[in-house]
């Protein structure tokens, strides 16, 4: 029991893509209240926005060295090379972290990451205090990761040529499968009875009971997303994953990310409405990113899921700065890049 105390609390904060992950960690620091919280940012992509934000979130105690980013690839891919030398460096530290949050891709499976803390250099250092599954209501609501098994069984055996496989669903289920605590988030965008119904397909789905709350902004209470105590790493058998037989080895070629370069653009309302059109036009999952506004002094911060997109102006841009945007693009692959690019930059390229 000593040695369990010693041990760093691990917070894992997963959810599909734009369930607003980063939104909640922003808060969650927001009310940190003083403590050495350490956060680690994997983004599936090259450009770090996610990393970027936070570090930008102006909250006391919160230190440029604290936000840890990872782009080289999704922490459950590669574990060994990325993954395990940052938790041994937090923990070396001469001040090492009170605790530790890590916001996963949306991407990202779980349980590999779960095993991780099994390793010799950690086991005896941190402990997963809970694993925190953050979902966009109004997309479960409209059916997007609700898959039925037995219709989809009953469909492949009218027609063994369809493939209704769906790789976008079980990163879902594998997120919801590992979780401790469910944030049902954007809830401010469905009316009381697409809520109760969301929760109940969640629960329906669920290998074991979990806890769910409520957010609107991903404004959680701290003590309910820290110290939990559930120790996940010694749990697994309890949190079952459709990438078990794999050995942890999945592949992540259904999707792709690439950045595209847009010019300082005249209006707000223009450029969202080219998000919106652009993200309609080609199916894109996600886009996220940075832009200037002709006469605005602020960075615009965008950051969108299919066509429903959120804004801020973040920071002043100062006077070196290029008034030049950078936005990452994410979809299933095969992705027109250059027709996307062409849309949003006109001849700038990716």
């Amino acid at each position: 029991m000593t040695a369990a105390k010693t041990r760093v609390p691990v917070t894992i904060i997963t959810g599909f893509l734009g369930a607003g992950k980063t939104t909640l960690l922003r808060h969650l620091l927001n009310r940190a209240q003083g403590h050495r919280i350490a956060v680690v940012v994997n983004e599936f992509g090259s450009l770090g926005i996610d990393g970027e934000i936070l570090r930008g979130c102006g909250v006391e105690g919160c230190r440029d060295e604290d936000i840890v980013e990872l782009t080289n690839g999704c922490l459950c891919c590669t574990v060994a090379d990325d993954f395990l030398p940052t938790m041994e460096a937090l923990l070396d530290r001469a001040d090492p972290p009170e605790h530790v949050v890590i916001e996963t891709s949306g991407l990202a499976l779980p349980k590999p990451l779960l095993k991780a803390f099994g390793w010799p250099t950690v086991r005896n250092r941190m402990t997963v205090d809970g694993v925190v599954a953050v979902v966009d209501a109004p997309a479960v609501a409209a059916g997007r990761f609700a898959d039925d098994p037995q219709a989809v069984e009953a469909q492949r055996a009218e027609d063994p040529s369809l493939d209704h496989d769906n790789p976008l669903a079980e990163v879902f289920e594998d997120q919801i499968n590992a979780a401790d605590l469910v944030v049902l988030n954007k809830t401010d965008l469905l009316d009381a009875a697409q809520l109760d119904a969301v929760e109940q397909d969640i629960r329906s789905h669920a290998p074991r009971p979990v806890q769910i709350v409520r957010a609107t902004e991903g404004k959680v209470d701290p003590a309910v997303l820290l110290g939990i105590g559930a120790a996940a790493e010694s749990d697994l058998a309890a949190r079952p994953s459709h990438h078990d037989a794999e050995d942890g080895e999945h592949e992540h070629d259904d999707f792709e990310s690439f950045v595209v370069v847009v010019p300082e653009q005249p209006t707000l309302d223009q450029f969202l409405t080219l998000l919106q059109n652009t993200a309609r036009s080609f199916d894109v999952l996600r886009m996220k990113g940075f832009a200037a506004v002709a006469g605005k002094p602020m960075r615009l911060a965008v950051q969108g899921v299919g066509s429903r997109f959120r804004h801020e102006f973040d920071r002043p841009l100062s006077a070196a700065e290029e008034r030049t945007g950078r936005i990452v693009v994410i979809g299933q692959k095969g992705l027109d890049a250059s027709a996307i690019a062409t849309a949003l930059a006109g001849h700038l390229a990716t």
